[in-house]
């Protein structure tokens, strides 16, 4: 079915534009993007071209777009299907092979292309001045066309009986632009302006907050697992957990537990708000049957955790009896896990500091995540690496693990405590040294400035300040990366 520029609406506006020093770009309603490079000319155009009929496959209809390269400009009608009709091509006058002393050839009005499948045109003469004529029925990449020659002596008119005009299909059309909608700035003097009625784009800053509040507020299939590991104690691996829940169960509203898997007792119930009962791990153990069961309702779960009321995530604290001596097992870690994904999307899990106990390295087996906290201390950071480095060794799961890890760097609060400026600095430096020093065995790494409510008492998302809530929200962009 042939279709002409009068039946495809104009909106989105779309170029395609190839420049002579190997870049293109497609601009769709304002947006640029960037085409991929080609080894030549055409390759660009291709390339362009393919950006194009994505937006019409978007969209379920045909687009117009205006072409420009550096031979000539025009216009194409892009389908959904592939297919690319030229509506118009006007060569450059640079590039024309007519004489300057000679008369310029007559402009001929462009002609709609038909799709439809026609025999091949018999051969014609070529004159020695072709003129701009209508390009030949073509299915892909009309993109400058190859114009074809027309015989000069008059031919007899043919009477040709009109066609008459039908109707399209609403399907066929749509009001609905897809280009997303900047909007204003919302912080620093940027955002001051925009409140006082000057509206302002948001700075670079803005929008890299912008993409990292995207990342993790996005929803992915099924439930995720994420690990936090460290071999040496007062690595930060409390912290860790809860400042990651924190963030990713306010951001993406997916239910989230943060899990205190310490063979024995763990400190995670010390730094997290406790609920109106005692209840461990082991209760949830205990009552795993009626957990499971179909018929238990989703509210059941609550007698078991312990919510954060401000932070929005919930807690499974470990066995805190003084006088008691179980050590969670391998086969209790499977029961545990299994409860808590069907109650939540998100598991995050503290762990003790043995990486040979049984439940640490079951705990390693449901993992789709691993994070590794230290302080810029030189034996955290050891043991950080140990760390990696035993389950590198591992091989399968648990390398792949390590490789993609995510390590989270946080300055050391002995240097802050002193409160010198070559403490601050020497402090500085080392988190720095120690970041560089993971960063080619690793995913990502990520830098944590110090801040003293992360230091004793219940940890709060809001009790942090500015600059330590940007770090976070970094940290837990890069792992919801590997989600």
């Amino acid at each position: 079915m042939s279709t002409t520029s009068s039946e495809v609406l104009a909106f989105p506006n779309i170029r395609a534009i190839v420049r002579d020093n190997g870049t293109a770009e497609v601009v769709v309603a304002g947006n640029s993007r960037i085409v991929p490079a080609g080894e030549s000319l055409q390759d660009l155009r291709n390339n362009a071209l393919a950006l194009v009929v994505g937006e019409a496959q978007t969209l379920n209809r045909p687009v117009r777009a205006q072409i420009e390269d550096p031979e000539g400009h025009g216009e194409l009608i892009v389908h959904p299907d592939n297919r690319i009709e030229s509506v118009s091509y006007e060569v450059r006058p640079a590039r024309r092979r007519a004489e300057a002393s000679e008369p310029a050839p007559e402009t001929v009005a462009p002609a709609v292309i038909e799709t439809v499948p026609a025999p091949a045109p018999e051969p014609v003469a070529v004159p020695a001045e072709p003129a701009v004529a209508a390009v030949a029925a073509v299915d892909r990449r009309p993109w400058p066309p190859n114009p074809v020659t027309l015989d000069t002596t008059p031919a007899p008119a043919v009477a040709t009986e009109e066609a008459p005009p039908t109707r399209r299909s609403l399907k066929e059309t749509s009001f609905l632009v897809g280009a997303p909608v900047l909007e204003p700035a919302t912080q620093g003097w940027r955002g001051a302006l925009t409140r006082l009625g000057f509206r302002m784009d948001p700075s670079a800053e803005e929008l890299s907050a912008r993409e990292d509040i995207r990342t993790v507020s996005q929803h992915w299939p099924g439930p995720r697992t994420i690990a936090v590991v460290n071999r040496k104690g007062g690595a930060n691996k409390t912290p860790t957990v809860v400042m990651l829940s924190a963030i990713l169960a306010r951001y993406s509203g997916a239910a989230t537990v943060a899990w205190d898997n310490n063979e024995s007792q763990g400190t995670l119930g010390w730094r997290t708000e406790k609920g109106a009962h005692d209840r461990s791990v082991l209760d949830l153990i205990d009552s795993s049957t009626e957990l499971l069961s179909p018929s238990t309702n989703a509210a059941e779960i609550a007698k078991f955790v312990h919510h954060q009321t401000a932070d929005k995530f919930d807690v499974l604290r470990s066995d805190e009896n003084e006088e008691g001596d179980h050590e969670v097992t391998a086969e209790e870690v499977d029961i545990a896990h299994r409860v808590l994904t069907r109650y939540y999307r998100l598991v995050i899990m503290d762990s003790g500091n043995t990486a040979r106990a049984a439940n640490w390295r079951r705990m390693i087996d449901h993992t789709n995540q691993l994070v590794v906290p230290v302080t810029a201390i030189e034996d955290r950071a050891e043991a950080a690496r140990l760390t990696l480095q035993t389950l590198e060794s591992r091989g399968g799961h648990d390398a792949e693990l390590a490789r993609n890890a995510v390590v989270i760097v946080s300055e050391s609060t002995d240097a802050k405590r002193a409160m010198s400026g070559d403490a601050l600095k020497r402090a500085k430096d080392e988190a720095q040294r120690i970041a560089d020093g993971f960063e080619p065995f690793v995913r990502a790494v990520v830098r944590i400035p110090y801040d003293p409510a992360l230091v004793n008492g219940p940890i709060r998302y809001e009790a942090l300040q500015p600059a330590t809530q940007r770090a976070w929200l970094a940290a837990a962009a890069a792992v919801a990366k590997g989600f």
